[in-house]
This record gives C-alpha cells, structure tokens and sequence, in this order.
C-alpha cells in the first residue's frame, strides 16, 4: 500500500522546510525523502498521463490504411503533474511541437530510447527548440563511451543531410549523456530508472515513477526465445501501464526478423504476467501492418489477457 499523508504520527510528519542542523537523525532525513517522493505529489494532486504522438516503427507510413492507428514514428508525452518529460524525437515530435507552443514556452526533459532515425528524425521539425524561451534537457544513455549525444544530434543535422545546423535552435539545450542502469531524479518527486535493452547499436528502457504510479516504456529490444530479460522484468514490475515493443508477431518473428532487435505481441504479454503489469500497451508497430491488421491484434491480445490495447496516435492513457 502507498504512504499516505496520515502514515506519520504527528510529531515526525514530514516537514517541507529542511533542518539546518547538523545533528540530524536517520529518521528525520527518511522523512523528509519520503515527502519529496509521495507526499509533495499528492498534496499537488498533479495528474499522471501518457499521451501517443507517434506508435510506428522504422518508417512514418501516412495513407489511408494508417488513418486509426496513426503513421508516425514514436514518441510519447508523460506528464507528473505540471513536469513535462518526452520519450524519443520520431516525426510524432513535429505535432507535440505544434500543440506545445500554442500555451507557452516549455521546460522539459526528453529522454531518447537509442538514436537509430526513426527515434530522433523529428527533432530538427520540433517548433519549441526554436524559441528562445524555451528550456530542453536531452538525455541517452546507450552512446558511451565513444560516442556523445550532442555529437550525433549535430551529425543528424549537418550536410549534406540537412540544410542548416544545429546551432540554429534558440531554445538552451542541455544535451546529457549517462549509462543505461542509472537512476535519474528530473523534478523533486519524479524517478526515472533506466535498464540496458537489447538492440543494435544499443537501447536504453525507462521505467518512470510518480506520486505511486508507474510507467514503463520498453521498445526496440529483441527477446531471446521465451526467457525474459532480467533488465525489461525489473523496468516493468509492477507496472500501471507497460508500453512494449510488439512490431512483429511470433510467426513473423520466427520466419524472417529474429536478430532485428524487435519483439512480438506475443511476448509482450508474457512479460506483464511475469511483471504483474495493470495495462500493457502494444506499441512500435510494424510499418507493414495497417489498420485492419492492427484490429485484428487487438482483438487477439485482448483474448489472451483482457484490457491489452494497442497504441493509437492521440490516445492519453490516466497511470495514477
């Protein structure tokens, strides 16, 4: 059960002004971490969402057999409360940049699963990056060591592939680099855990925990026959909501895509029931599989374990 604001006798509440005493005890510093990670978020009563701007994989498929689902390459909006945290920079960054600057400058963190093209081909089309008042912290943790962030963001923006430079944002841009396993805090309250995947070129997935909801996104990673992965069951135990790789199914897989670093629908499931997952969202779909295809795995994955959903752009999902 979650700590709730009346789980302190009155004397050792949790206070949100710090001692300056030197002399503190354990208990006093327990309390008051304790308030920064559950009590401040529910005292905001700040909402825990996600929102689908993007759900394909590899390349954006626009056209009528992709109207429902949506044909955009993945990215997603997670909001803890008034914190706003993006995952990936794929051409359903181009929209969110669009809604976003109809309220006002934004300040966020956007944290990239890996840098393959389909994850980060939106970020040059991205309008807040462009404004001046505009605070972004980018952040991967698969690149190093031989390789920065900055660096391939720059190489992706650079001739002869694109016309004009990096440097042509105005927003400040902080570009960040840490290794897949490390626990990153963004905002007071707000935890983001992170577990190496297994892809090409290396993939990072993140579980993120707030006011005692949380979420996971774990895409582009290739499981090994029916053994799950250590680093995806830990990301996803326990779960609200689980967002996973399920471009293909085990029959695809099995005949033509094992080593391309995707996983099935199939697994997917597995993996909820082996984590204990709420809701579990199929995501990264296939660029082949169009809108009737996409029915049809829902419907299947909903017989096998009820209140699966397949991700469509648009959809908001309530974690807490």
């Amino acid at each position: 059960m979650r700590a709730g604001p009346g789980s302190f006798p009155p004397a050792h509440r949790p206070n949100p002004w710090f001692s300056l005493d030197n002399h503190r005890t354990r208990r006093q510093e327990c309390a008051d971490e304790w308030f920064v990670r559950e009590w401040l978020p529910l005292r905001s009563g700040g909402e825990f969402t996600v929102r689908f701007w993007g759900v394909r994989g590899s390349i954006p498929v626009p056209g009528a057999n992709t109207v429902r689902y949506g044909g955009n390459t993945t990215c997603l909006e997670v909001r803890c409360g008034s914190h706003l945290i993006v995952f990936d920079a794929g051409t359903g960054l181009r929209e969110l940049g669009r809604e976003l600057i109809t309220t006002s400058p934004v300040d966020f963190d956007l944290y990239f699963t890996h840098t393959h093209w389909d994850h980060i081909v939106g970020l040059p089309f991205f309008a807040p990056a462009y404004n001046p008042k505009s605070r972004i912290r980018l952040w991967a943790g698969h690149l190093g060591p031989n390789a920065t962030l900055e660096h391939v963001l720059t190489n992706l923006m650079m001739a002869p592939l694109f016309p004009v430079p990096i440097d042509v944002f105005r927003a400040s841009c902080s570009f960040n680099d840490y290794a897949c396993g490390d626990v990153l805090t963004p905002q007071p309250g707000v935890v983001v855990r992170t577990g190496a995947l297994n892809h090409p070129n290396r993939a990072c997935g993140y579980r993120v925990e707030y006011a005692g909801g949380v979420f996971a996104l774990i895409t582009d990673t290739e499981h090994r026959g029916d053994d799950i992965d250590p680093n995806v069951l830990e990301l996803a135990r326990g779960a609200d909501v689980l967002v996973y790789d399920a471009m293909y199914s085990d029959e695809e897989y099995a005949q033509r895509y094992k080593g391309w670093g995707h996983s099935t629908w199939q697994h997917a499931l597995r993996v909820a029931d082996a984590a204990g997952v709420r809701t579990t969202v199929l995501f990264h779909h296939d660029p082949a599989h169009t809108d009737d295809a996409l029915d049809r795995i829902a419907a299947e994955a909903d017989r096998v374990r009820p209140g699966t959903l397949v991700a469509r752009e648009g959809q908001i999902l309530t974690i807490r």
